[in-house]
C-alpha cells in the first residue's frame, strides 16, 4: 500500500491512527521513510506490529573517530536533546562510541569519553560517523569493516563534516548523491570519481545521510525530526538554538561568489564562476573576456579595480589553493596535484606555490604528515 505524505496530512485523524498503528516496531513509519525513499517521493507502507512510542525512542549512535570536529558533532547531538525537551517525552536517544571504547580527542585538544565499543549499540539504530581533521589516518580497517558489516544489514548510515571520506572509503557512497565540507569536495573528488558529489548543506539519498562541517549537521536533523515528528517540534527546537533560518538539502555551503568577493558585479561574478569550474583545464583571459562579452583589456581593468589583481593572477591563486587542498587532504603523488589543477610542468608547479606559499609542494606535503598541534 502507497500513502501519499500530501493524502496522509489530510486522512481523517481514524485513517491516521491506522497507519501509526503499523509502524515499525523500533521507529515511526515517517522516520523510517528516509531509509528508503527521498523527501519527494512516495512512502511504501508494510504491516508491522503496534508499538508504543512513548517507550521506544528513535536511538542515534555517533561513532567519533580521532580528532573529529567538536562544532559537527555538537549540532547534530543538541537538535535531539532539545527535542527530548521541549516534547517533554524522550523521542531520541543516542549513545557516542569509538574503536575499542576509547576516548577520542576532538581537533581543539579536548577529549571526549564515549558510552560504547563498536559492537555494544542497538543493531536498528541510526549511525552517525564524526570526522575532522586527518579524516585519512582516522579511518581504521576495524572501521571500515564494521561499517561495511552495518550496511550489509541495511542500516542507515551517515557522515558528519569528513565523516563522508570514511563512509566513501567503505564504499557506502557508490553511485549516491553525497556532501561534504567544501574544503575537502575537490580531495573526495579525486579519490572517489563514482559519487555524485554535491556542495549542498546535507544530503539524504536513500539510506545514507551526508552532511558538511560547521552548522550543517543542524539542518540535517531538524529535517529528520521535521519528517519523524512533524514541523511545529523542528520549528521549536531551532528557536531554542536561536536559529532563525533553516537550510534545507537544497542550500549550497558557502556564500554567493558576489558576498565572498565582496563585489556584486554580474560579469566578475561569472568570470569567477568559470575559473573555478575549469581548474585543471584552464581558460585563456581573452576566452574567459569572450563569455562575459568584453575585450580583454576591459576584463583586465575589471580584475584591477575590484580585485586589484589581474585575472591571470587571481585564476592562478585559485588553482594553488585548490592544490593545496589536494596535498593535505589526499595521498596524491605531487606531480598528480600539478596535473590536477593545470600545471603540465612539475617545476613551474613547485615555482609557483613556492612564490605563493613561501614553501614547496613536496614540504608543505612532508609538514603536513608530522603530527601537528590541534587545530
Amino acid at each position: 500500500m502507497r500513502i501519499n505524505r500530501g493524502l496522509y496530512t489530510k486522512a481523517a485523524p481514524c485513517l491516521q491512527l491506522r497507519l501509526l498503528l503499523r509502524a515499525d516496531a523500533k521507529l515511526d513509519w515517517l522516520f523510517a521513510s528516509l531509509m528508503h525513499v527521498q523527501p519527494d517521493q512516495n512512502v511504501t507502507m508494510t504491516n508491522r506490529p503496534p508499538t508504543d512510542h512513548s517507550k521506544s525512542p528513535h536511538h542515534i549512535v555517533f561513532l567519533l573517530l580521532e580528532r573529529f570536529t567538536l562544532m559537527a558533532f555538537a549540532a547534530a547531538i543538541e537538535p535531539l536533546r532539545l527535542a527530548n525537551r521541549v516534547a517533554g517525552k524522550p523521542l531520541y536517544s543516542w549513545s557516542l562510541v569509538s574503536e575499542g571504547g576509547k576516548t577520542v580527542r576532538c581537533s581543539n585538544g579536548a577529549e571526549m569519553a564515549v558510552t560504547a565499543a563498536l559492537d555494544e549499540i542497538p543493531k536498528d539504530a541510526l549511525i552517525l560517523v564524526c570526522g575532522g581533521v586527518d579524516v585519512q589516518r582516522a579511518t581504521t580497517p576495524a572501521i571500515l569493516s564494521w561499517l561495511r558489516k552495518r550496511a550489509r544489514h541495511g542500516t542507515m548510515i551517515g557522515g558528519i563534516c569528513t565523516g563522508a571520506w570514511t563512509l566513501a572509503k567503505a564504499g557506502l557512497l557508490d553511485g549516491c548523491r553525497a556532501t561534504i565540507h567544501w574544503e575537502n569536495h575537490d580531495a573526495l573528488i579525486e579519490d572517489f570519481p563514482e559519487i555524485d558529489l554535491t556542495k549542498s548543506v546535507f544530503v539524504i539519498h536513500g539510506n545514507r545521510l551526508t552532511s558538511a562541517g560547521g552548522t550543517a549537521p543542524l539542518d540535517m536533523m531538524l529535517a529528520l525530526i521535521t519528517s519523524s515528528e512533524g514541523p511545529d517540534l523542528a520549528h521549536s527546537v531551532a528557536d531554542q538554538m536561536i536559529y532563525s533560518s533553516i537550510r534545507t538539502n537544497r542550500d549550497t555551503q558557502r556564500l554567493s561568489i558576489p558576498a565572498r568577493i565582496g563585489v556584486r558585479h554580474p560579469k566578475l561574478a561569472r568570470v569567477i564562476e568559470f575559473m573555478e569550474s575549469h581548474i585543471e583545464d584552464p581558460i585563456s583571459p581573452s576566452d574567459l573576456a569572450n563569455e562575459v562579452n568584453m575585450s580583454t583589456r576591459q576584463l583586465e581593468r575589471l580584475f584591477r579595480r575590484y580585485l586589484n589583481r589581474s585575472p591571470k593572477r587571481y585564476y592562478m591563486e585559485l588553482r594553488l589553493e585548490r592544490a593545496r587542498n589536494l596535498l593535505m587532504q589526499t595521498d596524491m603523488s605531487v606531480i598528480s596535484v600539478a596535473l590536477a589543477t593545470g600545471f603540465t610542468s612539475p617545476s613551474h608547479f613547485s615555482k609557483c606555490y613556492r612564490a605563493h606559499y613561501n614553501t614547496t609542494p613536496y614540504r608543505e606535503r612532508g609538514a603536513h604528515g608530522r603530527e601537528d598541534e590541534p587545530v
